[in-house]
């Protein structure tokens, strides 16, 4: 991913040459995003960009210049945007005030979840965007086949699939006229994918029973686990592995006694930053798992099967790619593979 993102600067400069076919974004463009119809006359030229995997494609865009504020950030930016995102003011590490997107006088406000700009915007609502003029656009991911009206982190009625993302990126470089971009980084994205599935390909450990661990309010208290149509169970049905959580909630509190029951042989923990709860901490997490007389007893406790996942990767974003590279190669140094 790292090394495949680090080129695409120079490889974009070379695109235009390279696709002369491509035809050029007419405008206005209308796009069907999210329930609302967005017009955009011209390629908006100064965005702010609500959640670290939003900002994230747009970056992978060859964007970053036209980004003036940014917000919702779970760890560091990718290692070859850092120098990029040094520059770029942050409004928030997590929600940011309405007033101070407006402040940046944005013509576009991109956003990752539909909590923080949508009918129930934590920043906004879309609506009071539009009144000012101000286009916005929503990750695809957060609202196709998905209800986030219960104020928490939403539940999903289908498989997340990676679609979605290829559908942001597409959707994304024709807004801004670089579909010679979105292009590549959708044929690497698959490639990337396709690669990491066959490397466990005839794994013993299909049907594998695995839990996804986000956080927890309180470390001692029920869990914020991945339900089963996120980007976790996307990950999981990639490689063959099987969610120990049937709900369709996003990331629902579930009790360790009832994932006790399940007993997962591999359990994946969220790494970030963040510290919001004391069990954003992988090392908290961890320590919990070996003391705590329920969870000592898991087969994955017992046998140390943690597999150490970057949050963004638990999320809809180009990082779920990332995601089932990283459990693959987990899976394997387990010893779970022919």
């Amino acid at each position: 991913m790292r090394q495949f993102l680090a080129t695409m600067t120079f490889a974009f400069g070379l695109i235009g040459l390279a696709a002369p076919g491509l035809a050029a974004t007419q405008y206005p463009l209308t796009v069907s995003n999210c329930g609302k119809e967005v017009t955009f006359r011209k390629a908006p030229s100064k965005i702010v960009s609500i959640g670290q995997g939003m900002t994230e494609i747009l970056f992978s865009l060859g964007l970053a210049e036209k980004i003036t504020g940014t917000a919702v950030w779970v760890g560091p930016v990718l290692p070859q945007y850092a120098e990029a995102n040094s520059k770029i003011k942050r409004l928030a590490d997590n929600d940011p005030s309405f007033e101070s997107v407006v402040g940046q006088e944005p013509d576009l406000v991109a956003a990752e979840f539909e909590w923080h700009v949508g009918a129930q915007g934590s920043v906004g609502k879309r609506e009071q965007f539009e009144d000012l003029g101000i286009n916005t656009y929503l990750s695809p991911a957060d609202c196709v086949a998905k209800v986030n009206t219960d104020g928490g982190d939403g539940v999903r009625k289908e498989l997340f699939t990676m679609e979605l993302i290829y559908r942001e990126i597409a959707e994304l470089s024709e807004i801004f006229d670089v579909k010679e971009r979105g292009d590549a980084l959708i044929t690497e994205l698959k490639k990337r994918e396709a690669d990491a599935v066959a490397s466990i390909s005839g794994a013993s450990g299909k049907n594998l029973p695995v839990v996804f661990w986000f956080s927890s309010k309180e470390v001692n208290g029920d869990a914020f686990i991945a339900g089963k149509n996120g980007a976790p169970a996307y990950i999981l049905k990639a490689i063959g592995a099987r969610n120990v959580v049937t709900t369709e909630e996003e990331w629902p509190l579930v009790g360790w006694e009832t994932i006790s029951e399940a007993n997962p042989a591999v359990i994946v923990l969220a790494t970030m930053d963040r510290r919001r709860y004391a069990a954003d901490d992988p090392e908290v997490k961890i320590d919990f798992l070996k003391k705590d007389p329920v969870t000592k007893e898991l087969d994955a406790v017992k046998n140390r099967r943690f597999v150490m996942m970057d949050a963004q990767s638990m999320n809809p974003t180009i990082r779920t790619i990332d995601g089932i590279e990283t459990l693959a190669k987990g899976i394997k140094s387990f010893g779970l593979t022919q």
